[in-house]
């Protein structure tokens, strides 16, 4: 099979040929048929993060396709069946984190195209409980980029809590965040697009942005402010000067949902102690979603009540299709059809 490799973390991605891996026990194989490309794919590719993979490995947690084999003891899944493969790859199950809804936040947990093999390459082999289906009325094409950038950003507004009419300011247009505005504005939620790039502002505005702010042009604190500030700031961009704004552009008693995850060398974000104090700030992480979120996520979409903004790509050009994301010329998702 052809697979996109790291092998370095200084070199370009290798296409090789690889053997078609076999399903163990309680696995199944998956021939991939779309996989999107999302940034923490080139954090990955980079070696940017504390804890880093080990090369060899094969990126991608976006991947969907079809079970092609089913490994000993299989009863969830069934060839044929349609699933997706997450970024939790897996979880122990028996934690306080997974029996009480967290499995995200599993010490044990493994990670799709980061611990274990992903969806650059044409199969791969998934544990069968955490390969989500996807449902008939979503293409493989749209479900790959729900698949982290819909769950990721579906989670950030859920933990929010976003009540209808409040001010959410999502910093950065891109894949995560043109669903993020849209899953904003499902809640009800007045949403302000923050990017550097006037394309990314116009396609905010055409999925139903209220307000726009080209952070490259204006202040986007002093903006945001003139609104009345934000009730919940979205960082979905990965510079911590970003977060340190989205703070600042927070009314009193607002939330600021952390998701972006700079380089480790970009250093940490400044929190100032007497703000977050005096106006009620509440700070949150939130990382990726649950099986229950993406299956959420796409009942959403065969719903008709979200759209992927998506660009085809081959797995052969997969560090070009980098070039573009970090250049900033993907238009929201890169996604590589098999």
């Amino acid at each position: 099979m052809k697979a996109a490799v790291v092998t370095s973390f200084t070199e370009p991605l290798e296409i090789q040929e690889r053997p078609v891996p076999e399903p163990g026990p309680g696995q199944v194989l998956v021939r991939i048929e779309a996989s999107g490309l999302c940034h923490t794919d080139i954090h990955a590719a980079h070696g940017d993060w504390p804890v880093k993979p080990t090369p060899p490995f094969v990126p991608g947690h976006e991947g969907v396709g079809i079970v092609e084999q089913v490994g000993p003891g299989v009863t969830q899944r069934a060839v044929g069946d349609r699933v997706a493969l997450p970024w939790l790859g897996h979880a122990c199950g028996h934690c306080d984190y997974c029996v009480t809804g967290w499995e995200t936040l599993c010490e044990q947990q493994q990670n799709t195209g980061y611990s274990i093999d992903g969806g650059f390459a044409e199969y791969a082999v998934a544990d069968a409980t955490y390969a989500v289906p996807v449902p008939d009325g979503v293409s493989s094409y749209d479900a790959a980029p729900l698949t982290c950038a819909g769950v990721t950003t579906y989670k950030a507004i859920k933990v929010a809590h976003v009540r209808p009419s409040e001010k959410v300011a999502i910093f950065g247009v891109g894949g995560l965040g043109h669903l993020a505005l849209q899953y904003a504005r499902l809640v009800g939620g007045t949403v302000i697009a923050v990017d550097v790039e006037d394309a990314k502002l116009r396609l905010a505005t055409e999925l139903g942005a209220d307000h726009v702010v080209n952070a490259a042009e204006t202040d986007p604190v002093a903006a945001i402010e003139a609104l009345g500030g934000a009730d919940v700031a979205v960082v979905l961009a990965v510079l911590p000067s970003v977060f340190e704004q989205a703070f600042a552009a927070l009314r009193r008693g607002g939330r600021l949902v952390c998701v972006g995850l700079p380089p480790e060398t970009d250093g940490p974000m400044s929190l100032p102690i007497f703000p977050t104090v005096l106006k009620g700030i509440s700070v949150i992480g939130s990382i990726v979603g649950t099986r229950q979120d993406l299956t959420e996520v796409f009942e959403l979409h065969a719903l008709g009540r979200t759209r992927v903004v998506a660009e085809s790509r081959k797995l052969d050009d997969v560090n070009a299709a980098i070039d573009d994301v970090l250049a900033g010329r993907a238009p929201a998702r890169l996604v590589f059809e098999m």
